[in-house]
């Protein structure tokens, strides 16, 4: 590997074109303090890259750390030949993930820009870490200091685990309840409220020093199909679109957004070519997001192995039009020699601009510095479970949750409920999850009965003794992508209790 630390003399100058009008950002998101020895490092670097190489940077591959030899094997070579630029880790756990990230960057020639999935924490894709809740409980807090908190200790870990880009807030706003892929993602249906949240959790991730990515652009909250499994089509009109699903984007760049991740959705509204995904658009990226919006900083595709976007382009085909469009990153490509074969086609026949590849690969190691990979240090592992699961981290999720409850409706000022010691209360749960946590906490106030029977006619007869009668609704856990809603049967039973 090519070491970086020291002071590097060049005679380059530096290129990288930067846009700025009075609705986008006021200084670039990815300068360091030391602006000035970071454009002398990025320039001397990519005065050192081949064609291959500088190609090579656009494309971060994902990695599961619980991988067979053979599937890691295939990244290796990608590394080695391909010379690509970054790595997405997902599934498997911390310390596998370490051994491997720190072999993975000794192998490259130039270190690899890494990133991952942890929108609620690294649980989201390592075992034996430590989870947050979710985006649509943060949403439920008043104080938007605790979301900046949930941030940075999110931002605290990633960075613990050698990630430099957290794919992460979450700022599509959940306006379609039957939507699939978002639901507990979203901070929420409240433009305001996604927009002051994301921010907050942004300056969290930014304290911690890691990069941010807002997702999934221009809005994947009010669709009723996932973009994994094909391409889902926003219908509104462009007034509607940039009042509401854009909303967030405003106050993010404004405040320094490190990324955004540009989703596989179908916008005819933005873009008129019939059925082209918006990672694959020229207007949504270059002409709406860059130019109208005024964003410098890192784009993203989605993973381009996603049905959404991989359906309606060639292998490398698709790739090249993402770059074109205006995409910096490309994520996840379903063939990467086949589509650095294609750039670099595309290279030779001028359709990539000698600029335009500099304006990329230039933005990627403006990255690159400012989490400090021009003195790259490998990870320890030392200590990494204690680290990842703090008392601390406890405490904050305690808080969080503690914030987040709300209060709907107080018909006849039920809550709260006084006197307990007169009372006979009665608790009743639904739902195909335990409540016996919930009842636990309920006995250290107040004798509760736990009630339950196979008809509702039986339950009924049981609950008539009880003044008091406390219906919970339990659902596991294990995904935000669970089921939530009532069964009919359930509702029905409710009624007749009410």
């Amino acid at each position: 590997m090519i070491n970086f630390g020291g002071q590097i003399r060049f005679l380059f100058f530096f290129l990288v074109f930067i846009s700025f009008n009075s609705f986008g950002q006021n200084t670039h998101p990815l300068l360091a303090d030391d602006a000035e020895v970071q454009r002398k490092w990025v320039d001397s670097v990519y005065a050192q890259m081949s064609l291959d190489e500088k190609i090579g940077q656009l494309f971060m591959v994902d990695v599961f750390s619980s991988a067979s030899e053979r599937e890691l094997n295939r990244t290796r070579k990608l590394i080695k030949e391909n010379k690509i630029g970054g790595l997405i880790f997902s599934k498997g756990g911390p310390k596998r993930q370490i051994s491997i990230h720190n072999e993975f960057q000794e192998l490259s020639d130039f270190p690899l820009l890494i990133g991952m999935d942890a929108e609620w924490g690294l649980s989201m894709r390592l075992d034996s870490t430590f989870a947050l809740p979710w985006n649509m409980t943060l949403g439920a807090i008043k104080d938007n200091k605790l979301i900046e908190s949930a941030g940075a200790a999110i931002g605290r870990h990633s960075k613990r685990m050698g990630v430099h880009i957290n794919f992460a807030p979450v700022v599509d706003i959940n306006t379609n309840p039957n939507n699939p892929i978002i639901g507990n993602r979203s901070f929420g249906e409240e433009k305001e409220n996604v927009a002051e949240k994301s921010v907050a959790f942004m300056k969290g991730l930014h304290k911690a020093g890691v990069l941010s990515s807002a997702k999934h652009f221009p809005g994947h909250g009010d669709t009723d199909s996932d973009s994994h499994k094909t391409l889902p089509t926003i219908s509104f009109s462009e007034e509607r679109i940039k009042e509401v699903e854009l909303y967030p984007y405003y106050d993010l760049i404004r405040e320094g957004l490190s990324s955004v991740m540009v989703a596989h959705l179908n916008v005819p509204e933005l873009e008129d070519r019939e059925n082209l995904p918006s990672s694959l658009s020229k207007n949504i990226i270059s002409d709406l997001l860059k130019d109208q919006m005024g964003f410098n900083g890192l784009i993203f595709t989605d993973a381009l192995n996603m049905k959404g976007a991989a359906d309606y382009q060639t292998t490398g085909e698709i790739d090249l039009a993402a770059f074109l469009a205006g995409n910096d990153i490309l994520l996840m490509s379903k063939d990467v020699p086949k589509a650095i074969e294609t750039f670099t086609n595309a290279y030779i026949k001028g359709t990539i601009s000698e600029p335009r590849l500099a304006h990329s690969v230039k933005k990627i190691l403006l990255a690159k510095y400012k989490v400090g990979l021009n003195d790259y240090k490998p990870v320890n592992p030392g200590y990494i479970y204690e680290e990842l699961n703090t008392v601390k981290d406890s405490a904050l999720f305690e808080t969080l949750v503690e914030n987040s409850l709300t209060l709907i409706k107080n018909n006849k000022a039920v809550v709260p409920v006084k006197n307990l010691e007169k009372k006979k209360i009665a608790y009743v749960n639904f739902g195909d999850a335990d409540g016996s946590e919930f009842l636990a906490q309920m006995r250290k106030y107040a004798k509760v009965d736990w009630v339950s029977a196979t008809t509702i006619s039986a339950l009924l007869k049981k609950l008539k003794e009880y003044n008091y009668v406390v219906i919970g609704f339990h659902k596991p856990d294990v995904n935000p992508w669970a089921g939530y809603k009532f069964s009919a049967r359930e509702i029905e039973w409710i009624h007749e209790i009410a």
